[in-house]
């Protein structure tokens, strides 16, 4: 007969269903930790049978320390949108985020095996794709996040110098205008270098004469030096302000950032329904 207290035991220890909780403890003579052993060596199994499909949706995990020095952001991926929004797998993201403020990246390498139990719980792939902490050595520096509504979307900022609403404004505008670099100074020459061999082949293209086309290149790399760096953009807030204004005006400076957006450069799966079902007739 089931002892239904030692299947709500091993529920509410792992989160799996009801069914495979019974299972579980019929396979181990219903002993409650043998159980959990059994569930956890059948997660491994699962995650890694689920390990090659694609994980492109999930939330992006953002926290700021008590005391404004650190802070720390992680991106989570799942294979639906439907599972971001799991209790078990937003309790998971919160957990990740909480290690890698705590220990900084290298954390995501001791939480494989609650990976590897989510992937059992819900019944899909799972990944922890990237994750950054910033931690604010200036005395007057601070660590300051934007996180959009959507939870797919944001930005740490560390900040040298500058009071909490410039470094949550100077986050907020990184989010939306997404600029590569803080200085022009901090583009690397090789995408410079890069950007230069694609106007002057595009100028040639157009057939613009030889003797102009290094005037027309200067122009276009200066455009996108100014679409490029944080500085250089114009204030969201204040379309009329460039940020580098902006910041010097309130004496603040902008160390760095970090802008994740959930399943950027991940190459989606595009599923055909049609062609599934003519493949399975």
């Amino acid at each position: 007969m089931a002892d239904i207290a030692k299947i709500k035991e091993i529920r509410e220890r792992t989160g799996i269903g009801f069914g495979d909780c019974k299972k579980a403890l019929e396979a181990c003579d219903w002993d409650v930790d043998k159980a959990i052993d059994h569930i956890r060596q059948q997660s491994a199994i699962k995650a890694a049978k689920k390990a090659d499909r694609t994980a492109a949706e999930g939330r992006v995990a953002m926290k700021i320390a008590a005391d404004g020095k650190s802070g720390a952001i992680v991106e989570v991926n799942v294979e639906t949108d439907f599972a971001a929004r799991n209790e078990r797998f937003v309790a998971f993201c919160d957990t990740v985020v909480d290690s890698v403020l705590r220990d900084g990246p290298t954390a995501l390498d001791g939480l494989d095996s609650l990976r590897k139990e989510l992937v059992q719980t819900i019944g899909e792939n799972v990944s922890l794709r990237r994750a950054e902490r910033f931690v604010a050595n200036a005395d007057e520096g601070r660590v300051s996040m934007y996180l959009h509504t959507t939870l797919v979307l944001g930005t740490l900022v560390e900040m040298t110098k500058g009071d909490e609403a410039t470094a949550k404004d100077v986050a907020m505008h990184v989010t939306a205008s997404e600029p590569l670099v803080v200085n022009s100074d901090d583009l690397p020459a090789s995408v410079i270098a890069k950007e230069r061999e694609i106007f002057e082949q595009q100028a040639r293209d157009s057939g613009k004469p030889e003797q102009i086309i290094d005037r027309i290149v200067e122009g276009q790399l200066s455009k996108f030096r100014a679409q490029s760096c944080l500085t250089e953009q114009a204030f969201v807030k204040d379309p009329d302000q460039k940020v580098g204004a902006m910041l010097k005006a309130r004496d603040a400076e902008c160390a760095r950032f970090v802008r994740y957006q959930v399943g950027e450069g991940i190459e989606k799966r595009e599923d055909n329904l049609a062609a599934e079902v003519e493949k399975l007739l």
